[in-house]
């Protein structure tokens, strides 16, 4: 019976390294890949841009490989202790990178049945890190973009979407990144809201905005990023508008749509009682999302229903109600909105909700209980969590600040802490490097 090799992959970009180390492996026996999962790569690096079972496909028809199998944790050794092969197989570069850690918890699990580690001198001219750089350069497609949401949801505790207004600040989403002890903390997506980007263009948050005006900011996020985007569609229009609005947003890659069951004239929520604002009827609002479910070409786009019965002064049975007619709609999602500082009113939500539907996804706005972390929420049974007005409530007092700086000074010698270098921010430009 022949040796068993294993060895881990991600699996999205094949290159010749990747052709060397399986060739390698295939000296020594049988080559198993443990092709890791959305779930094992998301929390460390950035979602592949295949799913697994794209990424399997590749990989299970390349000369060598005997075996794909999943390989659900970031670490190797609950396959190794799983499969114990005789061999396990790496590049040497992982001595001193990120994965050192893991190295020596490979060779300490490899010794309780006497396998070897095999360590093949690492490819040079190839860097990974970079192939993937590039590709953000290059960009995405509209199939791909569109994709993600649904893989993000189904592989995270959390999905962290952060508002964008326009491409500059989509390029900040796109690239913010820290290190922490669990891992690689970024932002999984964008919202494109209407407040924001009507506050952006110095008007005012009314529906009579209409999408092809909304459409230039969202082509400019578009163009110049890859991560999924939700879209903000207020009420969504009448049924005929809000076909239309479906049919335009999946085809341009958007991810996602949230509509409010409202109808009439828009009133923010952040001003005045809305208990006088008017809420759709369950057979209004299911009318409505049930045509956009019809009009939708690919299985990937969602309609996310967002009810407002909390926030108009009805009870939480009332919001949980009008929820579960507009899941039996075809709903693919729901968001609860409160202004109740405690939260509590959205965890009660929250916790009945997922009483009748366990993976219908929850998103949450977390702007007024914004005391509660992303875990927290997580517990409660929300899903996605959208921060929904930051960037732009950050710029405004900084740009105040700025000006007025200048108008006391009569010169910008005092604002050069406050200004980043105008290099700095075109760095973020792909093609500008």
């Amino acid at each position: 019976m022949a040796k068993k090799v294993y060895l881990g992959l991600t699996g999205d970009i094949i290159h010749p390294g990747i052709i060397n180390i399986i060739n390698e492996g295939a000296k020594y026996g049988d080559v198993v890949v443990g092709l890791l999962t959305d779930k094992a790569i998301v929390n460390h690096k950035r979602l592949p841009y295949l799913s697994y079972e794209q990424r399997k496909d590749v990989v299970e028809n390349i000369k060598n490989v005997s075996e794909v199998i999943p390989q659900n944790d970031w670490s190797y050794v609950p396959n190794l202790q799983k499969l114990k092969p005789e061999f396990m197989i790496h590049g040497d570069d992982w001595k001193t990178n990120y994965l050192s850690g893991i190295r020596e918890e490979v060779l300490e699990v490899m010794k309780e049945w006497g396998g070897q580690v095999i360590e093949i001198p690492y490819t040079q001219g190839i860097n990974s890190t970079a192939l993937v750089e590039n590709a953000n350069i290059i960009g995405t497609t509209p199939d791909v973009r569109r994709a993600t949401l649904r893989r993000l949801i189904a592989a995270k505790p959390i999905v962290r979407i952060m508002e964008a207004h326009s491409g500059l600040t989509g390029l900040i989403i796109e690239n913010t990144q820290i290190q922490k002890e669990d891992g690689l903390h970024q932002f999984d997506g964008m919202w494109s809201s209407s407040l924001t980007d009507s506050t952006d263009k110095g008007k005012p948050d009314i529906e009579a905005v209409d999408l092809t005006t909304r459409m230039q900011s969202l082509t400019d996020i578009l163009e110049c990023t890859t991560k999924p985007i939700i879209y903000d569609g207020d009420t969504g229009g009448i049924p005929e508008h809000f076909v239309f609005t479906v049919r335009t947003l999946e085809r341009n890659g958007v991810s996602a749509v949230i509509i409010e069951d409202k109808k009439g004239l828009k009133k923010n929520s952040l001003f005045g009682t809305e208990a006088k604002q008017v809420l759709a009827t369950e057979e209004e609002f299911c009318e409505k999302i049930s045509a956009g479910k019809k009009a939708q070409v690919t299985k990937d786009f969602m309609i996310i229903a967002r009810i407002e019965e909390i926030i108009a002064g009805y009870s939480v049975d009332e919001a949980v109600k009008k929820a579960f007619a507009a899941v039996k709609a075809g709903a693919d999602g729901i968001m609860i909105h409160s202004k109740d500082k405690s939260g509590m009113d959205i965890k009660e939500f929250c916790e009945k909700f997922r009483a009748e539907y366990k993976s219908i996804p929850i998103v949450l706005v977390p702007t007024t209980y914004n005391q509660f972390t992303e875990a927290e929420l997580a517990s409660w049974g929300a899903n996605v969590v959208i921060y929904a007005n930051h960037m732009l409530r950050a710029a405004y007092p900084a740009m105040v600040k700025c000006a007025e700086t200048i108008l006391q000074a009569e010169r910008s010698l005092e604002v050069n802490d406050i200004c980043m270098p105008i290099k700095q921010i075109l760095e973020l430009i792909p093609g500008t490097k």
